[in-house]
């Protein structure tokens, strides 16, 4: 048994989940989400539980048992409490600017780079900070790693654009003789 799949999902008040035969509707305060309904798992809601089980122990039931029940439970947490990352932007000369749902950083290119963010995802500066918040968990994660992807830290002098909570391990320079 798969030991995240068995978990019953808490379904707090003001949620609303209806089950279909390929997609599963998640809606709360913050927006309405739709989960793919995996085939080999069936999903059930009752007494404010959603309890997802698997309909036979095959190879990609199993699989798809923790899986379906990993979907559901981070649908449910981006309608009611949202996601979001934080990045840092190290270095001299480099600077952000803008938000909303795009922002334009001076990372020591001859030019300026804009970014623009995928429909559901905002982008807020506060001086070299940059934070990426949405109620889908996959769209946050893709856009706060495309923008680390535009100047990824380098192990130097650390200059670049990091998670909030990333550490860099830090290299020694050359030494002279």
């Amino acid at each position: 048994m798969s030991r995240i799949g068995k978990l019953p999902i808490q379904i707090p008040s003001g949620v609303i989940i209806t089950v279909d035969s390929d997609v599963i509707n998640v809606e709360g305060s913050k927006g309405k989400l739709v989960v793919p309904h995996l085939s080999d798992v069936t999903v059930a809601v009752e007494d404010g539980n959603a309890v997802v089980t698997r309909k036979n122990d095959e190879k990609i039931a199993k699989s798809q048992h923790g899986l379906q029940r990993a979907l559901l439970k981070n649908a449910v947490d981006g309608v009611t409490k949202g996601f979001e990352k934080k990045l840092e932007v190290n270095g001299v000369g480099f600077r952000v600017s803008g938000g909303g749902s795009d922002i334009e950083m001076a990372l020591g290119f001859s030019h300026p780079v804009k970014y623009k963010a995928q429909e559901g995802v905002t982008l807020a500066v506060d001086k070299m900070t940059i934070t990426v918040s949405g109620i889908d968990k996959q769209k946050v994660g893709q856009t706060a790693a495309e923008i680390r992807s535009l100047k990824k830290p380098e192990p130097y002098k650390g200059k670049g654009i990091k998670y909030a909570d990333e550490t860099i391990l830090r290299k020694a320079g050359k030494t002279g003789k």
